[in-house]
């Protein structure tokens, strides 16, 4: 007869209680855990019901156009629908309609009706329909709008509203969280939250505001709503989302409040939006840039062309000067410059420090009004991406009609040939491209290009000013020594 030994008993016991054990204590430890993390995230309930009720739904009707509106009945011409209508118009008043409906949000700033919205919402409206939150449905007057900033301000008439509490969206730091409420799709008051994923952001064709950028989930419909920190603040109006779908893909741009409040105030005191000007055509500093101005790291806006008549024509800035401060505000990049010269009053002083030639220099310009649109484009060029290049060429002088088609006034050297496979070639330097300054020296003749580049020494790059039809440019010129 055999048992088992009462060691193996023993152990199996005491093995199943550790593991019980264990399990306990790692089924705590999850919970603890959880716990723990749903205590860390935000609780935006609070902030939702504080808010929601100034929030509004915008939409807008466009009045057919006459061709459009016009009856097509088959067998008649316009004449005989011309008849039939004078007619029908006897015996009943026509029904007025209205088509091309669209959906928007906006947020109420002032308990007497005014309310802030996106230019691009309302821009093509014959009429402009606000829904509160108590479902009212009130016809909004468009006080004005500002297409630079897609900014625009609307006033309903009404008293006694919510409004919403104006935060300070210079104090952002990325990584905060942030809520959008807005009607997305037509979905009234629909909530989504995230983090702000970068400030100070620049987008094509937008100089003169720098977004907020952040992953909060917008789509059509929340343009021109509220983004809310955690205090309950707003501190940005959905703009504008970044996407090869239509729909949101994760970036999402905000306009930063202060901006937008500024724009409101001038909207109602003058009727229009004054921007500060200086006039000058800027670009990225690169490394090899900045390694021939002698700077040692990238960084600042350089100045490629200054445009007649402005600010910067009248000022003692200079073409290859980089300006690395303004007011002040140390310039990064090169897109961080027009908004802080666009929030400078016009026919104010503005402190500037540029690198030229190597050396820092201090300057002091009087900031103009900034021109339409219109008139801009009548004197400025962009100027084209900058390439890698080197010098290899033979240069011609300069004509007078193709002085006059660059706006070149004095100065300058044709290139007539570039060296076939040569680094000149590779780098993009093309013929017929029009060359004025090499380590901001003024040339102007092959002799020119020729004592210059012999008095470089050791130098091992250089930059050139090339003047194309599409814009001046600078070019980081790297020579083989």
């Amino acid at each position: 007869m055999t048992s088992t030994p009462p060691v193996v008993r023993s152990t199996n016991s005491r093995l199943s209680a550790s593991v019980l054990c264990c399990c306990v204590l790692l089924v705590s430890s999850f919970a603890s855990t959880a716990h723990a993390l749903q205590s860390s995230l935000p609780d935006f309930t609070t902030l939702v019901k504080k808010n929601y009720e100034s929030v509004v739904n915008i939409s807008i009707s466009q009045m057919p156009t006459e061709q459009e509106a016009r009856i097509q009945l088959p067998g008649l011409d316009e004449e005989d629908v011309d008849d039939l209508l004078k007619r029908y118009e006897e015996e009943q008043r026509p029904r007025e309609f209205f088509e091309n409906e669209a959906l928007g949000s906006g947020f109420i700033i002032s308990e007497d009706g005014y309310i802030l919205t996106n230019n691009h919402v309302v821009e093509s409206a014959d009429q402009v329909l606000v829904r509160l939150h108590d479902r009212r449905q009130l016809v909004a007057e468009v006080v004005g709008t500002d297409p630079r900033s897609d900014v625009a301000l609307l006033k309903i008439d009404a008293s006694n509203l919510p409004v919403v509490s104006i935060g300070n969206s210079d104090a952002l730091e990325v990584g905060e969280w942030v809520l959008a409420i807005g009607s997305p799709f037509g979905f009234d008051f629909s909530v989504t939250a995230g983090i702000v994923s970068a400030t100070g952001r620049a987008l094509p064709n937008e100089s003169y505001v720098p977004f907020i950028q952040t992953d909060v989930a917008i789509n059509p419909g929340n343009s021109g709503g509220p983004l809310f920190n955690l205090d309950g603040d707003v501190i940005g109006i959905n703009s504008q989302i970044y996407s090869r779908t239509g729909s949101f893909m994760g970036l999402s741009f905000a306009i930063p409040i202060e901006m937008a409040v500024d724009v409101a105030d001038q909207i109602r005191e003058n009727g229009r939006v004054v921007r500060g000007w200086l006039g000058v055509i800027i670009q990225e500093v690169t490394m090899e840039l900045a390694d021939s101005f002698g700077m040692d790291r990238a960084y600042g806006a350089l100045v490629a062309s200054i445009l007649p008549d402005s600010p910067a024509a009248d000022s003692g800035l200079a073409v290859g000067d980089v300006i690395t401060h303004f007011e002040g505000t140390q310039i990064e990049r090169s897109s961080s410059l027009p908004p802080l010269v666009g929030r400078v009053p016009a026919n104010s002083d503005a402190r500037l420090q540029v690198v030229r030639q190597g050396k820092m220099v201090e300057l002091t310009v009087n900031i103009g009004e900034l021109p339409s649109d219109d008139e801009l484009r009548q004197n400025v060029r962009v100027p084209s991406a900058p390439k890698q290049n080197v010098l290899k060429l033979t240069v011609t002088p300069l004509d007078a009609q193709t002085r006059e088609t660059l706006g070149i006034d004095k100065g300058g050297v044709l290139v007539a040939s570039v060296e076939a496979d040569g680094p000149a070639e590779r780098a993009g330097i093309r013929k017929d491209d029009v060359i004025s300054t090499i380590d901001n020296r003024p040339v102007d003749s092959a002799r020119d290009v020729d004592t210059v580049l012999s008095e470089l020494g050791e130098r091992k790059s250089v930059a050139v000013l090339v003047h194309r039809p599409d814009g001046p440019v600078f070019l980081a010129l790297k020579l083989d020594n």
